[in-house]
C-alpha cells in the first residue's frame, strides 16, 4: 500500500475505536451517573441498552445506505453525528435526555465499524489483508479491552461526563484525515423495502432488549420480556422467510450462501459471547468481591490489551504468511477459552497477576483469532459487496457480545442462589467445622455476631463459585466455536474475490 493511503488507515481505525470503546468505557462510570441523577438499577441499564439497541438495529443497513448516499458521505455524517451526540451525552441534564442522546450515538456509530472494515479492505491488496485486519483489530478488539481502564481514569480524575467528551478529539482527528483522502462514489436512488425494514428492526431491536433487560426483569417471568422475545422470534422468522429469495431485500441473504462467510458469522458470534461476556463480569468480580478500587480494576485490562495488540501485529505481519489461517483461528479460540478457564480456578485470595496472567493468555488468543478470521470471512466477497457483508458480520459480532453479557450476568446471579442453598445446608450451628472456623474470631455459632459472620462468608463464597461457573462457561463458548472454524474454506492467496458476487 502506498504511503498516501496511510491517513485513511489511521482514520478508519480511529472511527472503529470510537464505536466499540463506547460499549465498555461507559460501564465504569455508571455508578457515578446513577448517583448524579438518583437512578434506579433499571434506569441505569437503559443508558447502556439504548446505545446497543440503536446500533445493532441499523448496522445491517450499511450496504443499503452506501449505495444510496455513497461511502464518503455516510462515514463523514456518521462521525459528525457520533461526535455531536457524544457532546450532548456529556451535557445531559436528566436520565431521559441521556438515554435519548445515547440512541443518537448508537444510530450514528452503527455504520463506523462496517465502513472502516470495507475501506481497509479496499486500501490493501488482497495479499496484505492480514495486515489490514491487524490494524482494524487494534480498534475493534483492543479498544473495548482498554475501555474500562480509560473510563476508570476519566471518572476518577475528572467526571463521568468526560467518558463522552473524550470522543470529540478522536472524531475531529479522524474527520480531518478522511475528508481529503476518501474519494466520492457514484450513488443511485434505490427503492426502500419498508416491510422488510420494519421486520428487521423489530427482530433485532426486540432481541437486543430481551438480552439487555432479561436479567433485571427476571427473564420470562416478566411480561415485557415475553413480548420482546416473542416479537423478535416472529419478526425474525418472517424476515428470513420473506427475504431469502427476494433480490431487493433490505439485507442480501445470498451472502450467507458462501460457506466461509456463514461459518465465520457463527464463529464470531461465539467469540463475542466468550470475549465480551468475560470482560463485562470481570470488573464486577474484582470490585464487588475482591474490593479492588475502580482504578485497579481498570488496570487489570492493560496486560490483556497489550497481549492482544502484540498478537494482532505478529499475526498480520508474520504468522499469516507461514501458517494456515484456519489453524491460527483454532489456536486463537483455544487460548481465548483457556484464559477464561484459568479465571474459573481463582478464589477470594487472588492477587493482581493471578487475574492478569489469564488475561494475557486470552488477549493473545484474541489476536490469533480475529485477524485470520476476518480475512477468511471475506475471502470470497467481492469489493462491491463488502459494505453489506461487513454490516452483517458486524451485527453478528454485536449480538454475540450482547448474548455473552446477558448469559454470563444471568449465570452469576442464578448460580449464586444455587451455591447459597447448597453451602447453606452445610453451615449449621451443630457442625464442628463451623465452630472451629469461628473460634479464632472469638465468636460462637449460636451468637448473633457469629451468625452474621457466617452469612457474610456464605455470601462471598456463593458469589465466588458463581463467578467461577461464569468464567468456565465463557471458556466453553470459545471451545465450542472450533468446529465452525474447521468449516472455513482453505485460504487462496491472491485469488480474486468473485465467488460471492454472483
Amino acid at each position: 500500500m502506498s504511503a498516501a493511503r496511510w491517513p485513511i488507515v489511521l482514520a478508519v481505525v480511529l472511527t472503529a475505536i470510537l464505536e466499540v470503546m463506547d460499549m465498555t468505557i461507559v460501564n465504569v462510570a455508571l455508578p457515578h451517573v446513577k448517583a448524579a441523577f438518583g437512578l434506579t438499577s433499571d434506569q441505569t441499564v437503559w443508558i447502556v441498552t439504548s446505545y446497543i439497541v440503536a446500533s445493532v438495529a441499523v448496522m445491517p443497513l450499511t450496504g443499503f445506505f452506501v449505495r444510496r448516499v455513497g461511502r464518503r458521505r455516510l462515514i463523514t455524517s456518521a462521525i459528525l453525528g457520533f461526535a455531536g451526540f457524544s457532546m450532548l451525552c456529556g451535557l445531559s441534564w436528566s436520565v431521559g435526555t441521556l438515554v435519548l442522546f445515547r440512541i443518537g450515538q448508537g444510530l450514528s456509530g452503527a455504520f463506523l465499524i462496517p465502513l472502516s472494515q470495507s475501506i481497509l479492505f479496499d486500501a490493501f491488496p488482497r495479499e496484505k489483508r492480514g495486515q489490514a485486519m491487524a490494524f482494524f483489530g487494534l480498534g475493534v478488539v483492543v479498544a473495548p479491552v482498554f475501555g474500562p481502564t480509560l473510563g476508570a481514569l476519566l471518572t476518577e480524575y475528572f467526571s463521568w461526563r468526560a467518558v463522552f467528551y473524550v470522543n470529540l478529539p478522536l472524531a475531529a482527528f479522524a474527520l480531518m484525515l478522511i475528508a481529503g483522502e476518501l474519494e466520492a462514489e457514484e450513488t443511485r436512488a434505490l427503492p426502500v423495502d419498508w416491510a422488510g425494514l420494519a421486520l428487521m428492526l423489530t427482530a433485532i431491536g426486540c432481541l437486543q432488549m430481551t438480552l439487555d433487560l432479561g436479567e433485571t426483569r427476571d427473564w420470562f417471568g416478566s411480561k415485557l420480556i415475553q413480548v420482546t422475545a416473542l416479537s423478535s422470534a416472529v419478526a425474525g422468522a418472517l424476515f428470513v422467510v420473506r427475504g431469502w429469495h427476494k433480490r431487493d431485500n433490505i439485507v442480501d441473504f445470498s451472502l450467507l450462501r458462501d460457506r466461509s462467510f456463514a461459518a465465520a458469522n457463527v464463529a464470531i458470534l461465539g467469540f463475542g459471547v466468550s470475549m465480551f461476556g468475560a470482560i463485562a463480569i470481570l470488573p464486577l468480580f474484582v470490585q464487588g468481591l475482591l474490593d479492588y478500587p475502580v482504578l485497579d480494576a481498570g488496570y487489570l485490562f492493560i496486560p490483556r490489551g497489550l497481549a492482544a495488540g502484540v498478537s494482532m501485529v505478529l499475526t498480520g505481519a508474520v504468522l499469516l504468511k507461514r501458517i494456515d489461517a484456519r489453524l491460527l483461528v483454532v489456536a486463537g479460540l483455544g487460548l481465548t477459552g483457556l484464559g477464561n478457564v484459568l479465571l474459573s480456578g481463582l478464589n477470594l485470595d487472588a492477587g493482581f497477576w493471578d487475574l492478569g496472567l489469564p488475561g494475557v493468555v486470552t488477549g493473545f488468543g484474541m489476536g490469533l483469532f480475529f485477524v485470520p478470521m476476518s480475512t477468511l470471512a471475506f475471502q470470497n466477497i467481492s469489493s462491491a459487496r463488502q459494505d453489506e457483508a461487513s454490516g452483517i458480520y458486524g451485527v453478528t459480532r454485536s449480538i454475540g457480545s450482547s448474548i455473552g453479557v446477558a448469559i454470563l450476568g444471568w449465570q452469576v446471579s442464578e448460580r449464586s442462589q444455587v451455591h447459597w442453598a447448597l453451602l447453606g445446608e452445610e453451615l449449621t450451628a451443630t457442625r464442628q467445622a463451623v465452630a472451629q472456623y469461628l473460634a479464632p474470631l472469638g465468636l460462637a455459632p449460636t451468637s448473633p455476631e457469629g451468625a452474621a459472620q457466617l452469612a457474610q462468608t456464605l455470601r462471598a463464597q456463593s458469589a465466588m463459585l458463581a463467578y467461577q461457573d461464569a468464567f468456565l462457561l465463557a471458556g466453553l463458548a470459545a471451545f465450542a466455536m472450533i468446529p465452525a472454524a474447521l468449516v472455513l474454506q482453505k485460504p487462496r492467496p491472491g485469488a480474486p474475490a468473485e465467488t460471492a458476487a454472483t
